[in-house]
């Protein structure tokens, strides 16, 4: 049986774990939560300065108790914050560690501070500012009752649980989070799982879909000692679900778990570069820039444009762009087929950090688009995707008179939990009630993920007491990404309603 070492995230100390222990233990195995100093009361801070390095130091201690001589196998567990002290860790004791779990948390890399993961975007880069001042001392005050999910969703935590979080709750060190992790590589040969919590906003069909956008860098995640295992639940699930947790580290510590295909070679093509469901006209591109444009074939004066705006995060590396997708270029193509100028765009979307930097590149391409000869600058659509969805709240919140009408497909039109952005100006759902009367036609899927559904309905109850015109075009048995996922008799028709009521915008 395993040796299960566990260390928890911020703010938090070896008792969140007490329930998943005691059935680890049940099941015959040794489980053992280590206490963090300076978090922990059976650990209490020194007066010397409290790091990450002193964690990493806390975790060698609990693997060096181990006796070699049991022949137990040690499986290391982080979550949270609690994997970066794991891998420091583990880096320096690879030879006695048979697996490093990832629970809930994201992937650390060396030289890079737990900082990078902190959830909320405002307290990171506020923390950051101390960080470059000098200021890498004192201590983060552990959230209130009300504010835990600032740092992951508590859904499924009931309240006698969260009340005991909070009051249980200690200061964090700040040197935990500015402190680099510095690694040697040898933890890279440490078979690893990633355990993932769905309504924290990730399950494995995400990541399969990261791998499948061709970054290299993400290319580790498929090697056959790397398995995946998904929890229906929020970011503690040693609180919301400790008999899962405990089954799932089980079966961890046993090898199993899903693999993820690898991008390219035999593996049947990813969802968003399988074909478009509708012919379409093979018009040639025109690229320009971070753009690429779709013009209909014959003479005419400057025609309306229809700019499509690709969703996210997408990673950096991948390959093709997202402006060259079958499902974009396809769309293109059709308002192109309407009589309308068709255009693709690219943007820095890559993490939920860049919407910023996104947007100011949507409004760099828009403007190239409607200075082309060939459009009619006063006359322009915006259509939005996925997680671009959030892109759509400047133009609600100002519309600009050559904006006759905005589309969205399967769009996310709130920030999800483990985003961060909380304070975030990127809310739709807030800001459709500036839209004044700018039509809206919003393609929703009937099977979306409950996280992304729940951004959908505050969007249509708000809208609905607006002066916003919002048209709702249901592909009742679609998914998420329908146009390559789901059957074209449905999707079909919903494409086609959806494109004519854009055109009928645009041609009034």
């Amino acid at each position: 049986m395993s040796v299960f070492i566990m260390v928890a995230g911020v703010f938090t100390g070896a008792h969140v774990w007490e329930e998943t222990a005691a059935r680890l233990v049940a099941a015959g195995s040794t489980a053992h939560a280590v206490p963090l100093t300076g978090i922990d009361p059976a650990r209490p801070a020194p007066p010397a300065h409290v790091g990450l390095e002193t964690h990493i130091e806390d975790v060698i201690a609990a693997i060096d108790a181990v006796d070699v001589a049991s022949g137990r196998e040690i499986v290391l567990v982080g979550h949270d914050y609690g994997i970066h002290p794991v891998l420091g860790a583990a880096d320096r004791r690879a030879e006695r560690i048979a697996r490093v779990v990832y629970l809930d948390c994201g992937m650390p890399r060396n030289g890079v501070p737990a900082l990078a993961t902190v959830p909320d975007q405002a307290l990171r880069a506020q923390l950051a500012g101390r960080a470059e001042a000098g200021q890498r001392e004192g201590v983060l005050s552990p959230p209130g009752h009300d504010e835990w999910e600032r740092w992951g969703s508590t859904a499924d935590v009931d309240e006698a649980a969260l009340k005991r979080l909070t009051a249980r709750a200690a200061p964090q060190p700040l040197g935990t989070l500015l402190e680099p992790l510095r690694l040697t590589g040898a933890v890279a040969a440490v078979p690893v799982s990633g355990v993932l919590c769905a309504r924290n906003g990730a399950g494995i069909d995400q990541v399969q879909r990261l791998v499948d956008f061709g970054d290299p860098a993400l290319a580790a995640l498929t090697e056959p000692q790397v398995t995946f295992f998904e929890l229906p639940t929020g970011h503690w699930p040693m609180l919301s679900c400790p008999d899962a947790l405990a089954g799932v580290l089980l079966r961890a510590a046993a090898g199993e778990g899903h693999r993820l295909r690898p991008a390219g070679g035999d593996a049947p093509a990813p969802a968003h570069l399988r074909p478009f469901p509708l012919d379409v006209p093979e018009l040639p591109r025109d690229r320009q820039g971070h753009v690429d444009l779709y013009v209909p074939d014959g003479e005419g004066g400057p025609r309306p444009a229809v700019v499509f705006v690709h969703g996210g995060p997408v990673p950096a590396g991948a390959r093709p762009r997202p402006r060259e997708w079958p499902t974009l270029v396809g769309y293109a193509r059709l308002a192109a087929a309407e009589g309308m100028v068709g255009a693709t765009l690219d943007h820095r979307l890559h993490d939920v950090a860049d919407y910023d930097r996104a947007a100011a590149d949507i409004t760099a391409g828009v403007e190239r688009v409607r200075s082309d000869a060939r459009v009619d600058a006063d006359r322009v659509a915006l259509w939005f995707f996925s997680g671009g969805g959030l892109l759509t709240t400047d133009w609600l919140t100002r519309p600009p008179a050559w904006l006759r009408c905005l589309a969205a497909s399967y769009p996310v039109l709130a920030p999800l939990p483990a985003w961060g952005m909380a304070g975030s100006r990127f809310h739709p759902a807030r800001a459709v009630e500036q839209a004044g009367s700018l039509p809206i036609v919003l393609l929703r899927a009937g099977r979306e993920a409950p996280e992304i559904a729940a951004t959908v309905d505050a969007f249509v109850a708000a809208a609905d007491g607006s002066a916003a015109r919002l048209e709702l075009v249901d592909v009742p048995n679609g998914h998420h990404g329908f146009e390559t996922l789901d059957a074209p008799e449905e999707t079909v028709p919903a494409l086609h309603r959806a494109m004519r009521s854009v055109v009928t915008h645009l041609t009034r």
